[in-house]
């Protein structure tokens, strides 16, 4: 049997560090850690320029991407969240979303407000309800128990 795949979601956003930020918070996950030494090499070897680059966090990374995973390492996780800058707004309703499990939807929609999150609405099927919500930059994404 050949192994499972890894898994990736792509995020378009405005600001990638700051929204990898409050998902990993979100997630409980990690942002995953960037090569300073790497990074530096190349800009150094021409690869890539310094505007490519930024300082966050008091670390050298680079512009406009950054991943999460449930990884402390990074990347180890068949499972990883990359946020990537775009130059175009958010204009339409995501096709795909992510479900937050929390154990206490409403504790959890109280905290996620606080943080910059906002409440769209609460749906119910059957027995189940979840909280719709939009993070801090309009993607939508739903708080379940």
């Amino acid at each position: 049997m050949t192994e499972p795949r890894i898994i990736q979601v792509a995020v378009d956003c405005a600001d990638a560090l700051t929204l990898a930020d409050w998902w990993a918070e979100t997630l409980r996950w990690q942002v995953e850690p960037t090569d300073e030494a790497f990074v530096r090499r190349m800009v150094e070897q021409g690869h890539a320029t310094e505007e490519e680059t930024t300082t966050h966090h008091g670390t050298l990374v680079w512009r406009g991407a950054a991943a999460i995973s449930p990884d402390p390492d990074g990347g180890r996780s068949r499972l990883r969240v990359l946020f990537q800058d775009v130059p175009e707004p958010k204009t339409v309703k995501n096709r795909l979303h992510l479900d937050v499990r929390t154990g206490d939807k409403d504790a959890a929609r109280a905290e996620l407000e606080a943080r910059g999150a906002r409440f769209v609405a609460t749906h119910r099927q059957g027995p189940q309800s979840w909280h719709l919500m939009l993070d801090p930059e309009g993607n939508e994404f739903c708080v379940n128990d």
